[in-house]
């Protein structure tokens, strides 16, 4: 059952990595689980078979996420861009809660009765870092078809390991980034129609689409591994901090949402039934995410 249940909070994982302005990061944040995620990444050689057992129902849920996302994220952002970033906002705030437990009970363990200078600033800076990025992002949707060449599959490795520090980091969209560097529909595509020439048994679209796909999984998975050990120094000497930097991510998220997809410029043109839908979503997806986060 447990297993399951780590596949399904994978799946939020990887439809959270698929929306442009949502980290990954922020949604394991959400879901109780970051701490051990990070740790179970860093710790992968030291304590394989414990955790591989956590690590395993997570990737395939994260795989599933992300494959079945894919199909329907293009149609969700153009055609109901507010009610699904609501949704996906309630998500993320829902896991305030456990995030602040865990800052308190940081403080506790170094023995600080405030957050300090030193918190204030990791808050404020890693705030404005994560809503100020997607100003980067001029707008332009960049390459829809990538072709394979060997400079093409050296870009997508480093995109991956570009991709993948900032999925592992909460407030951070690695999937923004990618729009930023202009490879996002091309690489959404890419997916798409590796799994529509695995249905067709299309043998050529699937060999074009694993040579584009494997250098950028590979980078994936070795920027994971080198943040996860990172992130795993800093909250062991700067645990308070740190703590508060992903704090400062995390509320800043949906600001970077609303500024990602263009929502603040549609805010004036929305009907009450939509906002009210918005609103409901919002609170939803929070109560969900607190629960899920619980359990």
């Amino acid at each position: 059952m447990q297993f399951l249940f780590n596949v399904f909070k994978g799946m939020l994982i990887g439809v959270a990595n698929v929306i442009p302005g949502v980290s990954g990061g922020t949604m394991a944040v959400s879901l109780g689980i970051y701490d051990r995620l990070i740790g179970s990444i860093s710790g992968l050689f030291g304590a394989f078979k414990k955790s591989v057992s956590f690590l395993l129902p997570i990737l395939i849920g994260c795989v599933l996420g992300i494959v079945c996302f894919t199909y329907i994220i293009e149609y969700l952002l153009a055609d109901h861009t507010f009610v699904t970033c609501m949704a996906f906002v309630g998500l993320i705030l829902g896991g305030i809660p456990i995030l602040l437990t865990a800052l308190k009970k940081s403080m506790r363990t170094r023995r600080k009765k405030t957050i300090g200078i030193c918190g204030i600033a990791a808050f404020l800076l890693a705030f404005f870092i994560c809503a100020g990025l997607p100003l980067f992002n001029v707008g332009e949707t960049g390459l829809t078809k990538i072709d394979v060449s060997a400079g093409n599959m050296a870009i997508l490795f480093l995109l991956g390991i570009i991709a993948s520090a900032t999925m592992v980091i909460p407030g951070v969209s690695g999937s923004m980034m990618l729009m930023i560097f202009g490879y996002y529909y091309g690489i959404i595509n890419t997916i798409k129609g590796f799994f529509d020439a695995l249905r067709a048994m299309d043998f050529p679209t699937m060999v074009h689409g694993v040579l584009l796909l494997a250098p950028f999984g590979i980078g994936i998975l070795l920027g994971i591994f080198l943040i996860a050990k990172l992130i795993t120094f800093l909250f062991e000497r700067f645990g308070v901090e740190t703590y508060c930097a992903i704090l400062g991510l995390v509320l800043a998220s949906p600001v970077a949402i609303f500024i990602n997809t263009g929502l603040f410029s549609m805010l004036t043109s929305l009907n009450f039934w939509a906002i009210a839908f918005g609103a409901v979503l919002l609170i939803a997806g929070a109560m969900f995410t607190n629960l899920v986060g619980e359990k």
